[in-house]
C-alpha cells in the first residue's frame, strides 16, 4: 500500500501538473471504484483543481465549488500520468482523469478491487474520511507519546493503525522499528520513556529520509515505480538477507496478507518471534534463537534430522 512517502510524492507531482487546471472528464471503467453518489461524480467535471492534499494515505483533489475528490489507493492501486485521452486499460484499469495537459490513469494490480473514489462537498464531509491519525512530522514528542500510549497494542499494530498515526503502513513500520531497535510485538505500555523518544525520532527520520530519497530518485518524472519493496530498505522484504546493521539474517512473521520483517539481533535480543503458520506446524520444535534456526535448516539440531520447511 502506498504510504506517506509515496503518497506525498504523488501529490507533489500532481500539484505541478494539475493545480489551477480544470478536471475536464472522469472516465470510470470499474463501477466498484466509485463509492458515493451525492454529489454525482459528473459535478466534478469542468471544475478547476484548487489544491492537492494528503489525508492519511488518501489523495485529495480540492476542486472549485467546495468539492473534494477523495482517492484511496488501498494495497495495489497505482497512478500513471499519460497523454491526454489515453484509453483505460481493460485489464485492471479503474479510471482516467482527464486534464488539459494529460490524463491520470488509475489501475489496481490485484484481482481484489479495493481502491475507492468518493466525491464530497465541504470540509465537514471531507473530515468524515479522515481516520484521525496523528501527523508525526507535525507533532511534538509529547503528543506522540500520548497517542502511542492511548491504547494497548503491539508496536507494529499501533504504528499501522490509521486512527493512531497517519500515513504509516506495513513497509515503513518495519523500517521504523528496525531504526528504533524495538521488537514489533513489544506492547506499547511496556516501553520506557527513552524507548518512546527513540521511536519518535526513528519515525520522523525514517519518513523524512525515504520521502527525500524517493524525491531524488524520481526527479521530474511522474512516480511510476511505487512499491512496498525497495532497494535500500533495512528489513522490509529482505527475509533471510543480512541486516545492514549487524549482518544477521532478517526474519519475518507472516499473517493474513501481510508480513512483518525484523532483525532478531537488533530488535529482539536474538529471540525469534513465532510465525503463526510455522509455529502451529512445528509446535514445541519451533526454534527460539537464530542458532537453533540455522541448526534446524542444516538438519543437525532438531533431534530427528528434519529441517525447517521453506
Amino acid at each position: 500500500m502506498p504510504e506517506l512517502p509515496d503518497v506525498s510524492l504523488y501529490i507533489e507531482h500532481l500539484d505541478r501538473r494539475v493545480r489551477g487546471h480544470p478536471l475536464e472528464a472522469i472516465r470510470i471503467a470499474s463501477p466498484s471504484l466509485l463509492r458515493s453518489v451525492d454529489p454525482p461524480v459528473s459535478a466534478a467535471e469542468g471544475r478547476r483543481v484548487r489544491e492537492l492534499r494528503r489525508l492519511g494515505k488518501r489523495i485529495v483533489f480540492g476542486l472549485e465549488d467546495d468539492l473534494f475528490l477523495v482517492l484511496h489507493l488501498m494495497i495495489a492501486g497505482r497512478l500513471r500520468w499519460k497523454r491526454r485521452g489515453i484509453a483505460v486499460p481493460r485489464k485492471r484499469g479503474h479510471a482516467a482523469f482527464d486534464f488539459p495537459d494529460g490524463s491520470l490513469l488509475l489501475s489496481e494490480a490485484s484481482t481484489k478491487k479495493r481502491a475507492s473514489l468518493h466525491l464530497v462537498r465541504g470540509e465537514g464531509a471531507l473530515a468524515e474520511h479522515d481516520p484521525g491519525g496523528l501527523e508525526v512530522l507535525e507533532a511534538s514528542a509529547e503528543a506522540f507519546r500520548q497517542r502511542l500510549l492511548s491504547e494497548s497494542h503491539t508496536l507494529k499494530r499501533a504504528l499501522t493503525d490509521p486512527r493512531l498515526f497517519s500515513g504509516i503502513g506495513n513497509a515503513y513500520s518495519d523500517e521504523i522499528l528496525h531504526a528504533a531497535r524495538l521488537s514489533p510485538v513489544r506492547l506499547t505500555g511496556q516501553l520506557a520513556g527513552e524507548e518512546i523518544e527513540r521511536l519518535f525520532e526513528a519515525t520522523r527520520e525514517t519518513l523524512v529520509a525515504w520521502t527525500e530519497r524517493l524525491r531524488a530518485e524520481t526527479g521530474d518524472d511522474f512516480p511510476d515505480k511505487v512499491t512496498a519493496f525497495r532497494d535500500g530498505m533495512a528489513v522490509h522484504g529482505r527475509f533471510r538477507k543480512p541486516c545492514p546493521a549487524c549482518g544477521s539474517p532478517v526474519q519475518r512473521i507472516a499473517y493474513a496478507e501481510h508480513e512483518t520483517h525484523y532483525c532478531p539481533t537488533c530488535q529482539t535480543g536474538g529471540r525469534l518471534l513465532a510465525d503463526r503458520a510455522l509455529s502451529r506446524l512445528l509446535k514445541r520444535d519451533w526454534p527460539r534463537t537464530l542458532e537453533e534456526l540455522e541448526a534446524r535448516r542444516r538438519g543437525d539440531g532438531s533431534g530427528n534430522g528434519e529441517s525447517l520447511p521453506e
